[in-house]
């Protein structure tokens, strides 16, 4: 590890290109500690400084790094660009537009990046005007209406579209450093965000869990945060090799194939993919709860979704988390196509005919490793946030969350860094 960092230092250009992340990770912090004008900020302070927020939409302020609790410019974070990009990539599967575009390589991942890009801005859109409700409300911190305060004491329209405004052009804005991230910096420039956003909350997390419960919770929730690591970690790691051994085959006077490789089937295949659309799923109908019309539904909303830890909202989330892993790993890879490729190649699996019974074989063995990887999610998603609410804290609802969204940025970051620091001190055949 030591030798990695001294390795960093040395190599200029990734040297730079860290430097350049770094620097981009300061410019959204700096950009989430600034508050929307029409926004009455002594009264966020006073209410933030007391509690953080315990709703669901805490969901959102955990990628967004705390800063639509402050109601800042950056409120929204990167979370429409997450459930933009996801919904693209579901799509691909039923507009054929879509998996058109996805097969022409370069050219096509371009179109497909711009549409995300323009459904990003709409679903900005749509859920900074769900917020200007809830803050003009009061219930974006408290879903009960007799301690609600309203955040935005002149509310006329001209402030609501100015606030509507700001918030989705500081959506827009981060999705340009996350592209610089990956273009100039190092990683992949979304999940550096989010990575840097979950860990800014940490520090607010630690003094809440100290004022609750002493030095004995801050113990106690680091030997569950442990006992989670070890065991996110032996299941990322975790996976199924398919071996595929292809024919020797003679073109002219060049001998191909005749080796064998595999093919990795991890148990985590969808990452935290599910949890992250699960979630999205279900705050929108809290986003919405102050303009439905029925008062009996947004009642029901307000006492069963709105806190994280209620029975309907846990028993939601652990059945959509088990759908969503299901429905994501059959679009990421799709048997059919897989066997496809593999006959094409002149390959096969020892003990399986090509073709459709190749076919049959990968959707068996994959349909047999998502179910543990799903119920894995929803373990990690769901009983910390039992267990936590059990002994009465709520100020951490998404520590299962939180450790699978650092361990894996953290991973595949420090891969791209290995990589690169091996081709760069690569010395040949002759030395």
């Amino acid at each position: 590890m030591l030798g990695s960092l001294r390795n960093i230092v040395r190599v200029a250009d990734l040297r730079n290109k860290v430097l350049f992340t770094l620097l981009i990770i300061a410019v959204y912090q700096f950009g989430a500690n600034i508050p929307v004008p029409g926004v009455s900020y002594a009264r966020i302070s006073a209410i933030t400084n007391s509690a953080k927020s315990s709703g669901i939409l805490g969901y959102l302020d955990l990628f967004s790094g705390g800063a639509l609790a402050r109601a800042a410019i950056l409120g929204l974070g990167i979370m429409p660009y997450i459930t933009s990009s996801i919904i693209v990539q579901l799509l691909g599967t039923v507009i054929p537009k879509f998996a058109e575009w996805r097969d022409q390589g370069a050219v096509g991942q371009r179109k497909l990046t711009q549409t995300t890009r323009y459904l990003t801005i709409a679903l900005a859109l749509m859920q900074s005007s769900g917020i200007v409700f809830l803050l003009h409300s009061g219930q974006l911190f408290s879903s009960s209406a007799s301690s609600a305060t309203d955040l935005i004491p002149n509310f006329s329209v001209a402030h609501i579209l100015f606030i509507i405004l700001t918030l989705t052009a500081g959506t827009a804005f981060v999705m340009w450093l996350g592209e610089l991230i990956t273009q100039r910096g190092i990683g992949q420039g979304m999940s550096i965000l989010i990575f840097a956003n979950v860990v800014a909350t940490l520090p607010l997390d630690v003094r809440l869990i100290k004022g609750d419960k002493g030095w004995f919770g801050i113990v106690v929730i680091g030997l569950l945060t442990c006992a989670l690591l070890v065991a996110v970690v032996f299941v990322e790691l975790g996976q199924r090799r398919i071996p595929v051994t292809f024919a020797r085959r003679v073109q002219g006077r060049r001998t191909y194939g005749g080796q064998s490789t595999y093919i990795p089937l991890k148990v985590n295949q969808a990452g935290v993919i599910p949890i992250i659309f699960a979630s999205s799923l279900l705050y929108i109908p809290v986003l919405f709860a102050t303009v439905i019309p029925w008062k009996g539904v947004r009642q029901w909303i307000q006492a069963n979704l709105y806190t994280p830890t209620g029975g309907i909202y846990l028993g939601l989330y652990g059945l959509f988390i088990i759908v969503f892993t299901f429905f994501y790993v059959q679009v990421s890879f799709d048997p059919y196509q897989q066997a496809d490729q593999i006959r094409k190649q002149g390959g096969y699996i020892p003990g399986i005919r090509p073709g459709p019974a190749t076919e049959t074989y990968l959707s068996r063995i994959l349909n047999r490793i998502t179910l543990p990887g799903s119920l894995f999610l929803a373990a990690v998603a769901l009983l910390p946030s039992v267990l936590l609410a059990a002994w009465h804290i709520t100020s951490i609802p998404f520590l299962g969350t939180t450790l699978l969204i650092c361990y894996g940025v953290a991973l595949e970051t420090n891969k791209q860094i290995d990589s690169q620091l091996t081709m760069r001190n690569y010395q040949g055949f002759l030395r």
